[in-house]
């Protein structure tokens, strides 16, 4: 990862994150959480996102592509919890969402921003039927 990469992602995570996990906690704004288990840690860790709500779960775009932590610890551990105005959704599998897919779910204006923005890569996130668990380490 570029060095001017690195730097703006350490910005967000030591100034815009924590308010944005608190407005998440809360249900108050745009941002959903995405609570996820650490691929070597096993450390539990919140993550601020925008998510679109869908029948199936909630999509994401992934505006710093797939090589971000809470995407490869969600995809390794096969599950998360996602708080989204202020209630819990257990996730039990990500997978690829087309493009025109993804764009529909965030809808207008939402959509407009991001085909400006050029953004193209989604992640289907599906809700699992089980009842909300915190995430594991997959450890007995």
């Amino acid at each position: 990862m570029g060095r001017i990469k690195q730097a703006w992602l350490t910005t967000i995570k030591h100034t815009f994150n924590p308010l944005t996990l608190r407005m998440a906690r809360r249900g108050i704004g745009p941002f959903s959480l995405i609570r996820h288990v650490g691929r070597r840690s096993g450390a539990t860790f919140e993550t601020p996102l925008i998510l679109a709500r869908v029948p199936d779960g909630f999509v994401a775009e992934l505006t710093y592509g797939a090589g971000v932590n809470w995407y490869r610890n969600v995809v390794a551990a096969s599950h998360a919890v996602v708080v989204w105005h202020g209630r819990e959704y257990s996730i039990d599998r990500i997978g690829p969402c087309p493009t025109e897919d993804g764009l529909r779910a965030f809808g207008p204006p939402a959509s407009w921003l991001l085909r400006m923005l050029r953004r193209h890569e989604f992640r289907m996130l599906r809700e699992s039927t089980a009842p909300p668990a915190p995430p594991s380490s997959g450890t007995a």
